[in-house]
């Protein structure tokens, strides 16, 4: 019974999600750890991930959903903007970081939400 509440799709797609927005902020982190070491390319959620994302939702079973494990790669559209060959740039990492942010309080709303509707099954009060 409880494992149908954390297999439904949208539970399942927020937590998805919420990996990939805890992913994402740890390679934000390591781009501005790295932001003065020469040769460095930033790296960032895989661009893949978001189709995938949606063809898993899209599929009729959670398998393709659950198998599914966001990684980072090289950002390969970043460019270098000075002769160190360093292709992080302060303001979009902190742009980046603020939209993160935002989706993970969002995320992180969605999978409460659906807690608090089992804590409410389960006893009666919220």
């Amino acid at each position: 019974m409880v494992d149908a509440i954390f297999n439904q799709p949208g539970y399942a797609g927020a937590k998805k999600m919420l990996d990939a927005s805890v992913l994402r902020h740890s390679a934000i982190a390591q781009n501005l750890a790295n932001i003065e070491t020469p040769n460095y390319h930033r790296v960032d959620l895989n661009p893949n991930f978001q189709a995938e994302f949606a063809r898993a939702l899209k599929s009729d079973g959670g398998a393709d959903l659950a198998r599914l494990e966001p990684t980072l790669s090289e950002d390969m559209n970043a460019v270098a903007s000075t002769r160190d060959g360093n292709t992080v740039r302060l303001e979009d990492e902190m742009l980046n970081l603020s939209q993160n942010t935002l989706q993970h309080a969002f995320e992180t709303q969605l999978v409460s939400g659906a807690l608090l509707k089992l804590r409410l099954a389960i006893t009666g009060k919220a």
